[in-house]
């Protein structure tokens, strides 16, 4: 499956991008067929980093919410500039 399908677009609020700088993570509206282990080979691909850990959150819109925490010789900062987000 193509990396942009399963991606859809990076989730930009305030307290996302927090999560850039405090947490190393990076929030991303996902496929909402789509699972924790095509989510993380779709990252890793697009961006060449490793995933520590993912977390899957469905909103009220019924959109899929992913939280995709970055281990820590990688920084989100880094991910985040290349989308546009910083």
């Amino acid at each position: 499956m193509d990396p942009w399908a399963v991606l859809k677009y990076p989730y930009m609020t305030e307290k996302s991008i927090s999560l850039v700088e405090r947490e190393n993570k990076i929030v991303f509206i996902v496929n909402r067929n789509a699972k924790k282990e095509e989510i993380k080979k779709a990252f890793e691909k697009l961006f060449e980093v490793k995933v520590k850990s993912i977390n899957i959150l469905i909103t009220k819109k019924g959109e899929k919410k992913a939280f995709i925490k970055i281990s820590p010789q990688f920084r989100a900062i880094d991910v985040a500039t290349k989308l546009g987000m910083i």
